[in-house]
């Protein structure tokens, strides 16, 4: 599909790989001499060229805003950030999806979730709170209607990751969770994996609100210790 400056969205081969939209993203911005604070074309213009659906074109969008490439601005578009190739998008960190591999990841992440959670209630803009409550908004929506909410539920945290103003947590806890992307698409196979969470999404956004650093930090806190405890259950339940 051409572009008004000459430069084409090519049809992917295998419709939904998140890599093969993101080659093809990447494609077209090298292409197409994008620079930094340009505008990427409109979600439908995306569908039609790669012929994808929505949703898959909102995956790959997510992982670049993840890596700090894009950034989406509600209600305006989705902006370049900075300059890309394939290798800026392809760098997904190697974690084994088995319950020793997620545990000690999860540790990992409990640092920096908690931290990225703190200063986005000490940072969190006007705009940054209204991206988190349409985000949250979201996820209670698809988890009421589905009894989970997995990839809402990581465009939640990553609008969080986005307020704390350090595009490093963007980054770092992005690729983190695109690492077991497959793993939080249907966790064990059970639609209630870290279901008894779902009520601190949105006390941990109230805190942020508030500024509230230490009730951020408990609820962050109280979240993780829901996914690591139904990790340790579900698992050993597999065993049996």
């Amino acid at each position: 599909m051409p572009h008004a400056d000459g430069a084409t969205i090519r049809p992917i081969e295998t419709s939904g790989r998140r890599d093969a939209i993101l080659e093809a993203l990447t494609d077209f911005i090298v292409s197409s001499k994008l620079a930094p604070g340009d505008r990427l074309p409109p979600e439908r213009e995306l569908m039609a060229g790669l012929k994808v659906g929505r949703s898959s074109i909102r995956e790959a969008i997510g992982h670049m805003q993840a890596l700090g490439v894009v950034e989406i601005r509600r209600g305006s578009g989705t902006y370049l950030k900075r300059q890309v190739s394939e290798k800026t998008l392809f760098m997904p960190l190697s974690i084994a999806t088995q319950r020793d591999g997620l545990l000690q990841t999860l540790e990992v992440r409990r640092g920096l979730e908690v931290e990225a959670s703190m200063l986005a209630a000490k940072r969190a803009t006007a705009q940054d709170i209204d991206e988190m409550r349409a985000a949250l908004d979201a996820m209670e929506a698809e988890h009421l209607e589905f009894g989970t909410a997995g990839e809402a539920d990581l465009v939640f945290h990553l609008s969080i990751y986005k307020a704390s103003g350090n595009p490093l947590f963007e980054q770092l806890l992005g690729q983190m969770r695109e690492a077991f992307e497959s793993f939080f698409a249907q966790p064990f196979n059970r639609p209630d994996f870290a279901s008894s969470s779902f009520e601190f999404h949105r006390m941990l956004f109230d805190a942020i609100v508030a500024g509230d650093t230490e009730l951020a930090r408990q609820h962050t806190l109280a979240i993780l210790e829901v996914v690591e405890n139904d990790i340790v259950r579900m698992s050993d339940e597999e065993q049996q």
